[in-house]
């Protein structure tokens, strides 16, 4: 009898839908850079070193997705014309899969810094590890194709754009290099993504580097891609953390700041793991705090709890536009949207 009862429950659960396989979990965290110089250190201690306290959250997504800051190469011509260049051997690759990683952004300032070959090299070694890419290819066309995922059934598209400079980074029709954040062009992208995907995310690079403060045109295109079809937007390049802001049925991070960077910053202290949750009509957004302050953490991303983490959160909601409603929900930080 005791066994018929095992039975007849394992045969419900098998045919009752589960909530946890309906949710779509899709992360984004922030910059990610290797090299450097710190990179022997971080050769020394492996690649995956960085990621040893906070892999286990970011294997929790369907969908993980960071911007690459660097290069993975040992070849390429280094464009000298900028002050910092970077590139990380290619065997970073295969840390960034084990840490959890599925997607990367190559629209960024960094992506070009060892000429066309150092982007193909990249471009090789991340799909020889199976990691989605976005934002960057051998012509304007492949740096503006997305990306696009089948989680249980519902499509998901990941786009890239940059709007930093050096302008010789942009790809053109037959010149390799990131795909530049030009209005009509990102509409048209949206548009076309929104046709095949149910969820659209958008990466992008843009505002100054070490501020809070927005440039003017960081609302009004992030607003602009909500309003193109995109259900998220998430900012890069500023290195430190910006606001966040609900618009519509839509989220804009407009800077989740440094990651797992080899930069001993003492303004890159926090950063968060944000975690967008996705079921049926429902969507949540978790912010997880992170402790990036080498002083605190060496170069290990990790998480942040209690009064830490409270204190990042009363400063995420001070952060320009200054006008996020975070609730708490045990130990979880959650925004509705």
């Amino acid at each position: 009898m005791e066994y018929l009862k095992t039975l007849l429950i394992v045969l419900l659960l098998m045919v009752l839908p589960s909530t946890a396989q309906s949710e779509i979990l899709i992360q984004a965290a922030g910059d990610v850079m290797l090299g450097g110089r710190w990179e022997q250190q971080m050769a020394q201690d492996g690649y995956f070193h960085p990621f040893a306290k906070i892999a286990p959250e970011l294997k929790k997504g369907d969908i993980t997705l960071v911007n690459l800051e660097a290069p993975l190469t040992s070849r390429g011509k280094e464009f000298t014309d900028k002050k910092y260049r970077f590139r990380v051997k290619p065997q970073a690759a295969a840390a960034l899969k084990k840490a959890g990683i599925t997607t990367v952004t190559l629209a960024n300032n960094h992506s070009m810094d060892y000429g066309p070959q150092g982007l193909l090299d990249t471009v090789q070694q991340l799909d020889k590890a199976g990691i989605g890419h976005v934002g960057g290819g051998e012509n304007l066309a492949a740096a503006r194709k997305a990306v696009v995922y089948n989680i249980r059934g519902t499509r998901v598209a990941v786009l890239g754009y940059s709007l930093t400079l050096p302008q010789e980074f942009w790809a053109g029709e037959k010149r390799a290099g990131t795909a530049p954040l030009l209005e009509k062009m990102v509409k048209d992208d949206i548009a076309a993504a929104r046709k095949q995907a149910a969820i659209v995310l958008v990466a992008v690079h843009w505002g100054e580097e070490g501020t809070i403060r927005l440039r003017e045109y960081q609302p009004r295109l992030a607003r602009m891609m909500i309003d193109a079809g995109a259900d998220a937007v998430i900012g890069h390049h500023p290195h430190i953390l910006q606001g966040i802001e609900r618009y519509k049925r839509g989220i804009i991070c407009y800077s989740l700041g440094n990651f797992a960077f080899a930069q001993k910053s003492r303004i890159a202290d926090r950063t968060l793991l944000l975690r967008l949750r996705f079921e049926g009509d429902k969507r949540t957004a978790e912010l997880l705090p992170l402790s990036i302050l080498h002083k605190e953490v060496g170069f290990q991303p990790t998480l942040l709890s209690g009064e830490k983490g409270a204190e990042l959160m009363a400063r995420l909601q001070k952060l320009p536009p200054a006008n996020l409603k975070i609730r708490k929900e045990g130990e979880r930080w959650l925004v509705d949207f």
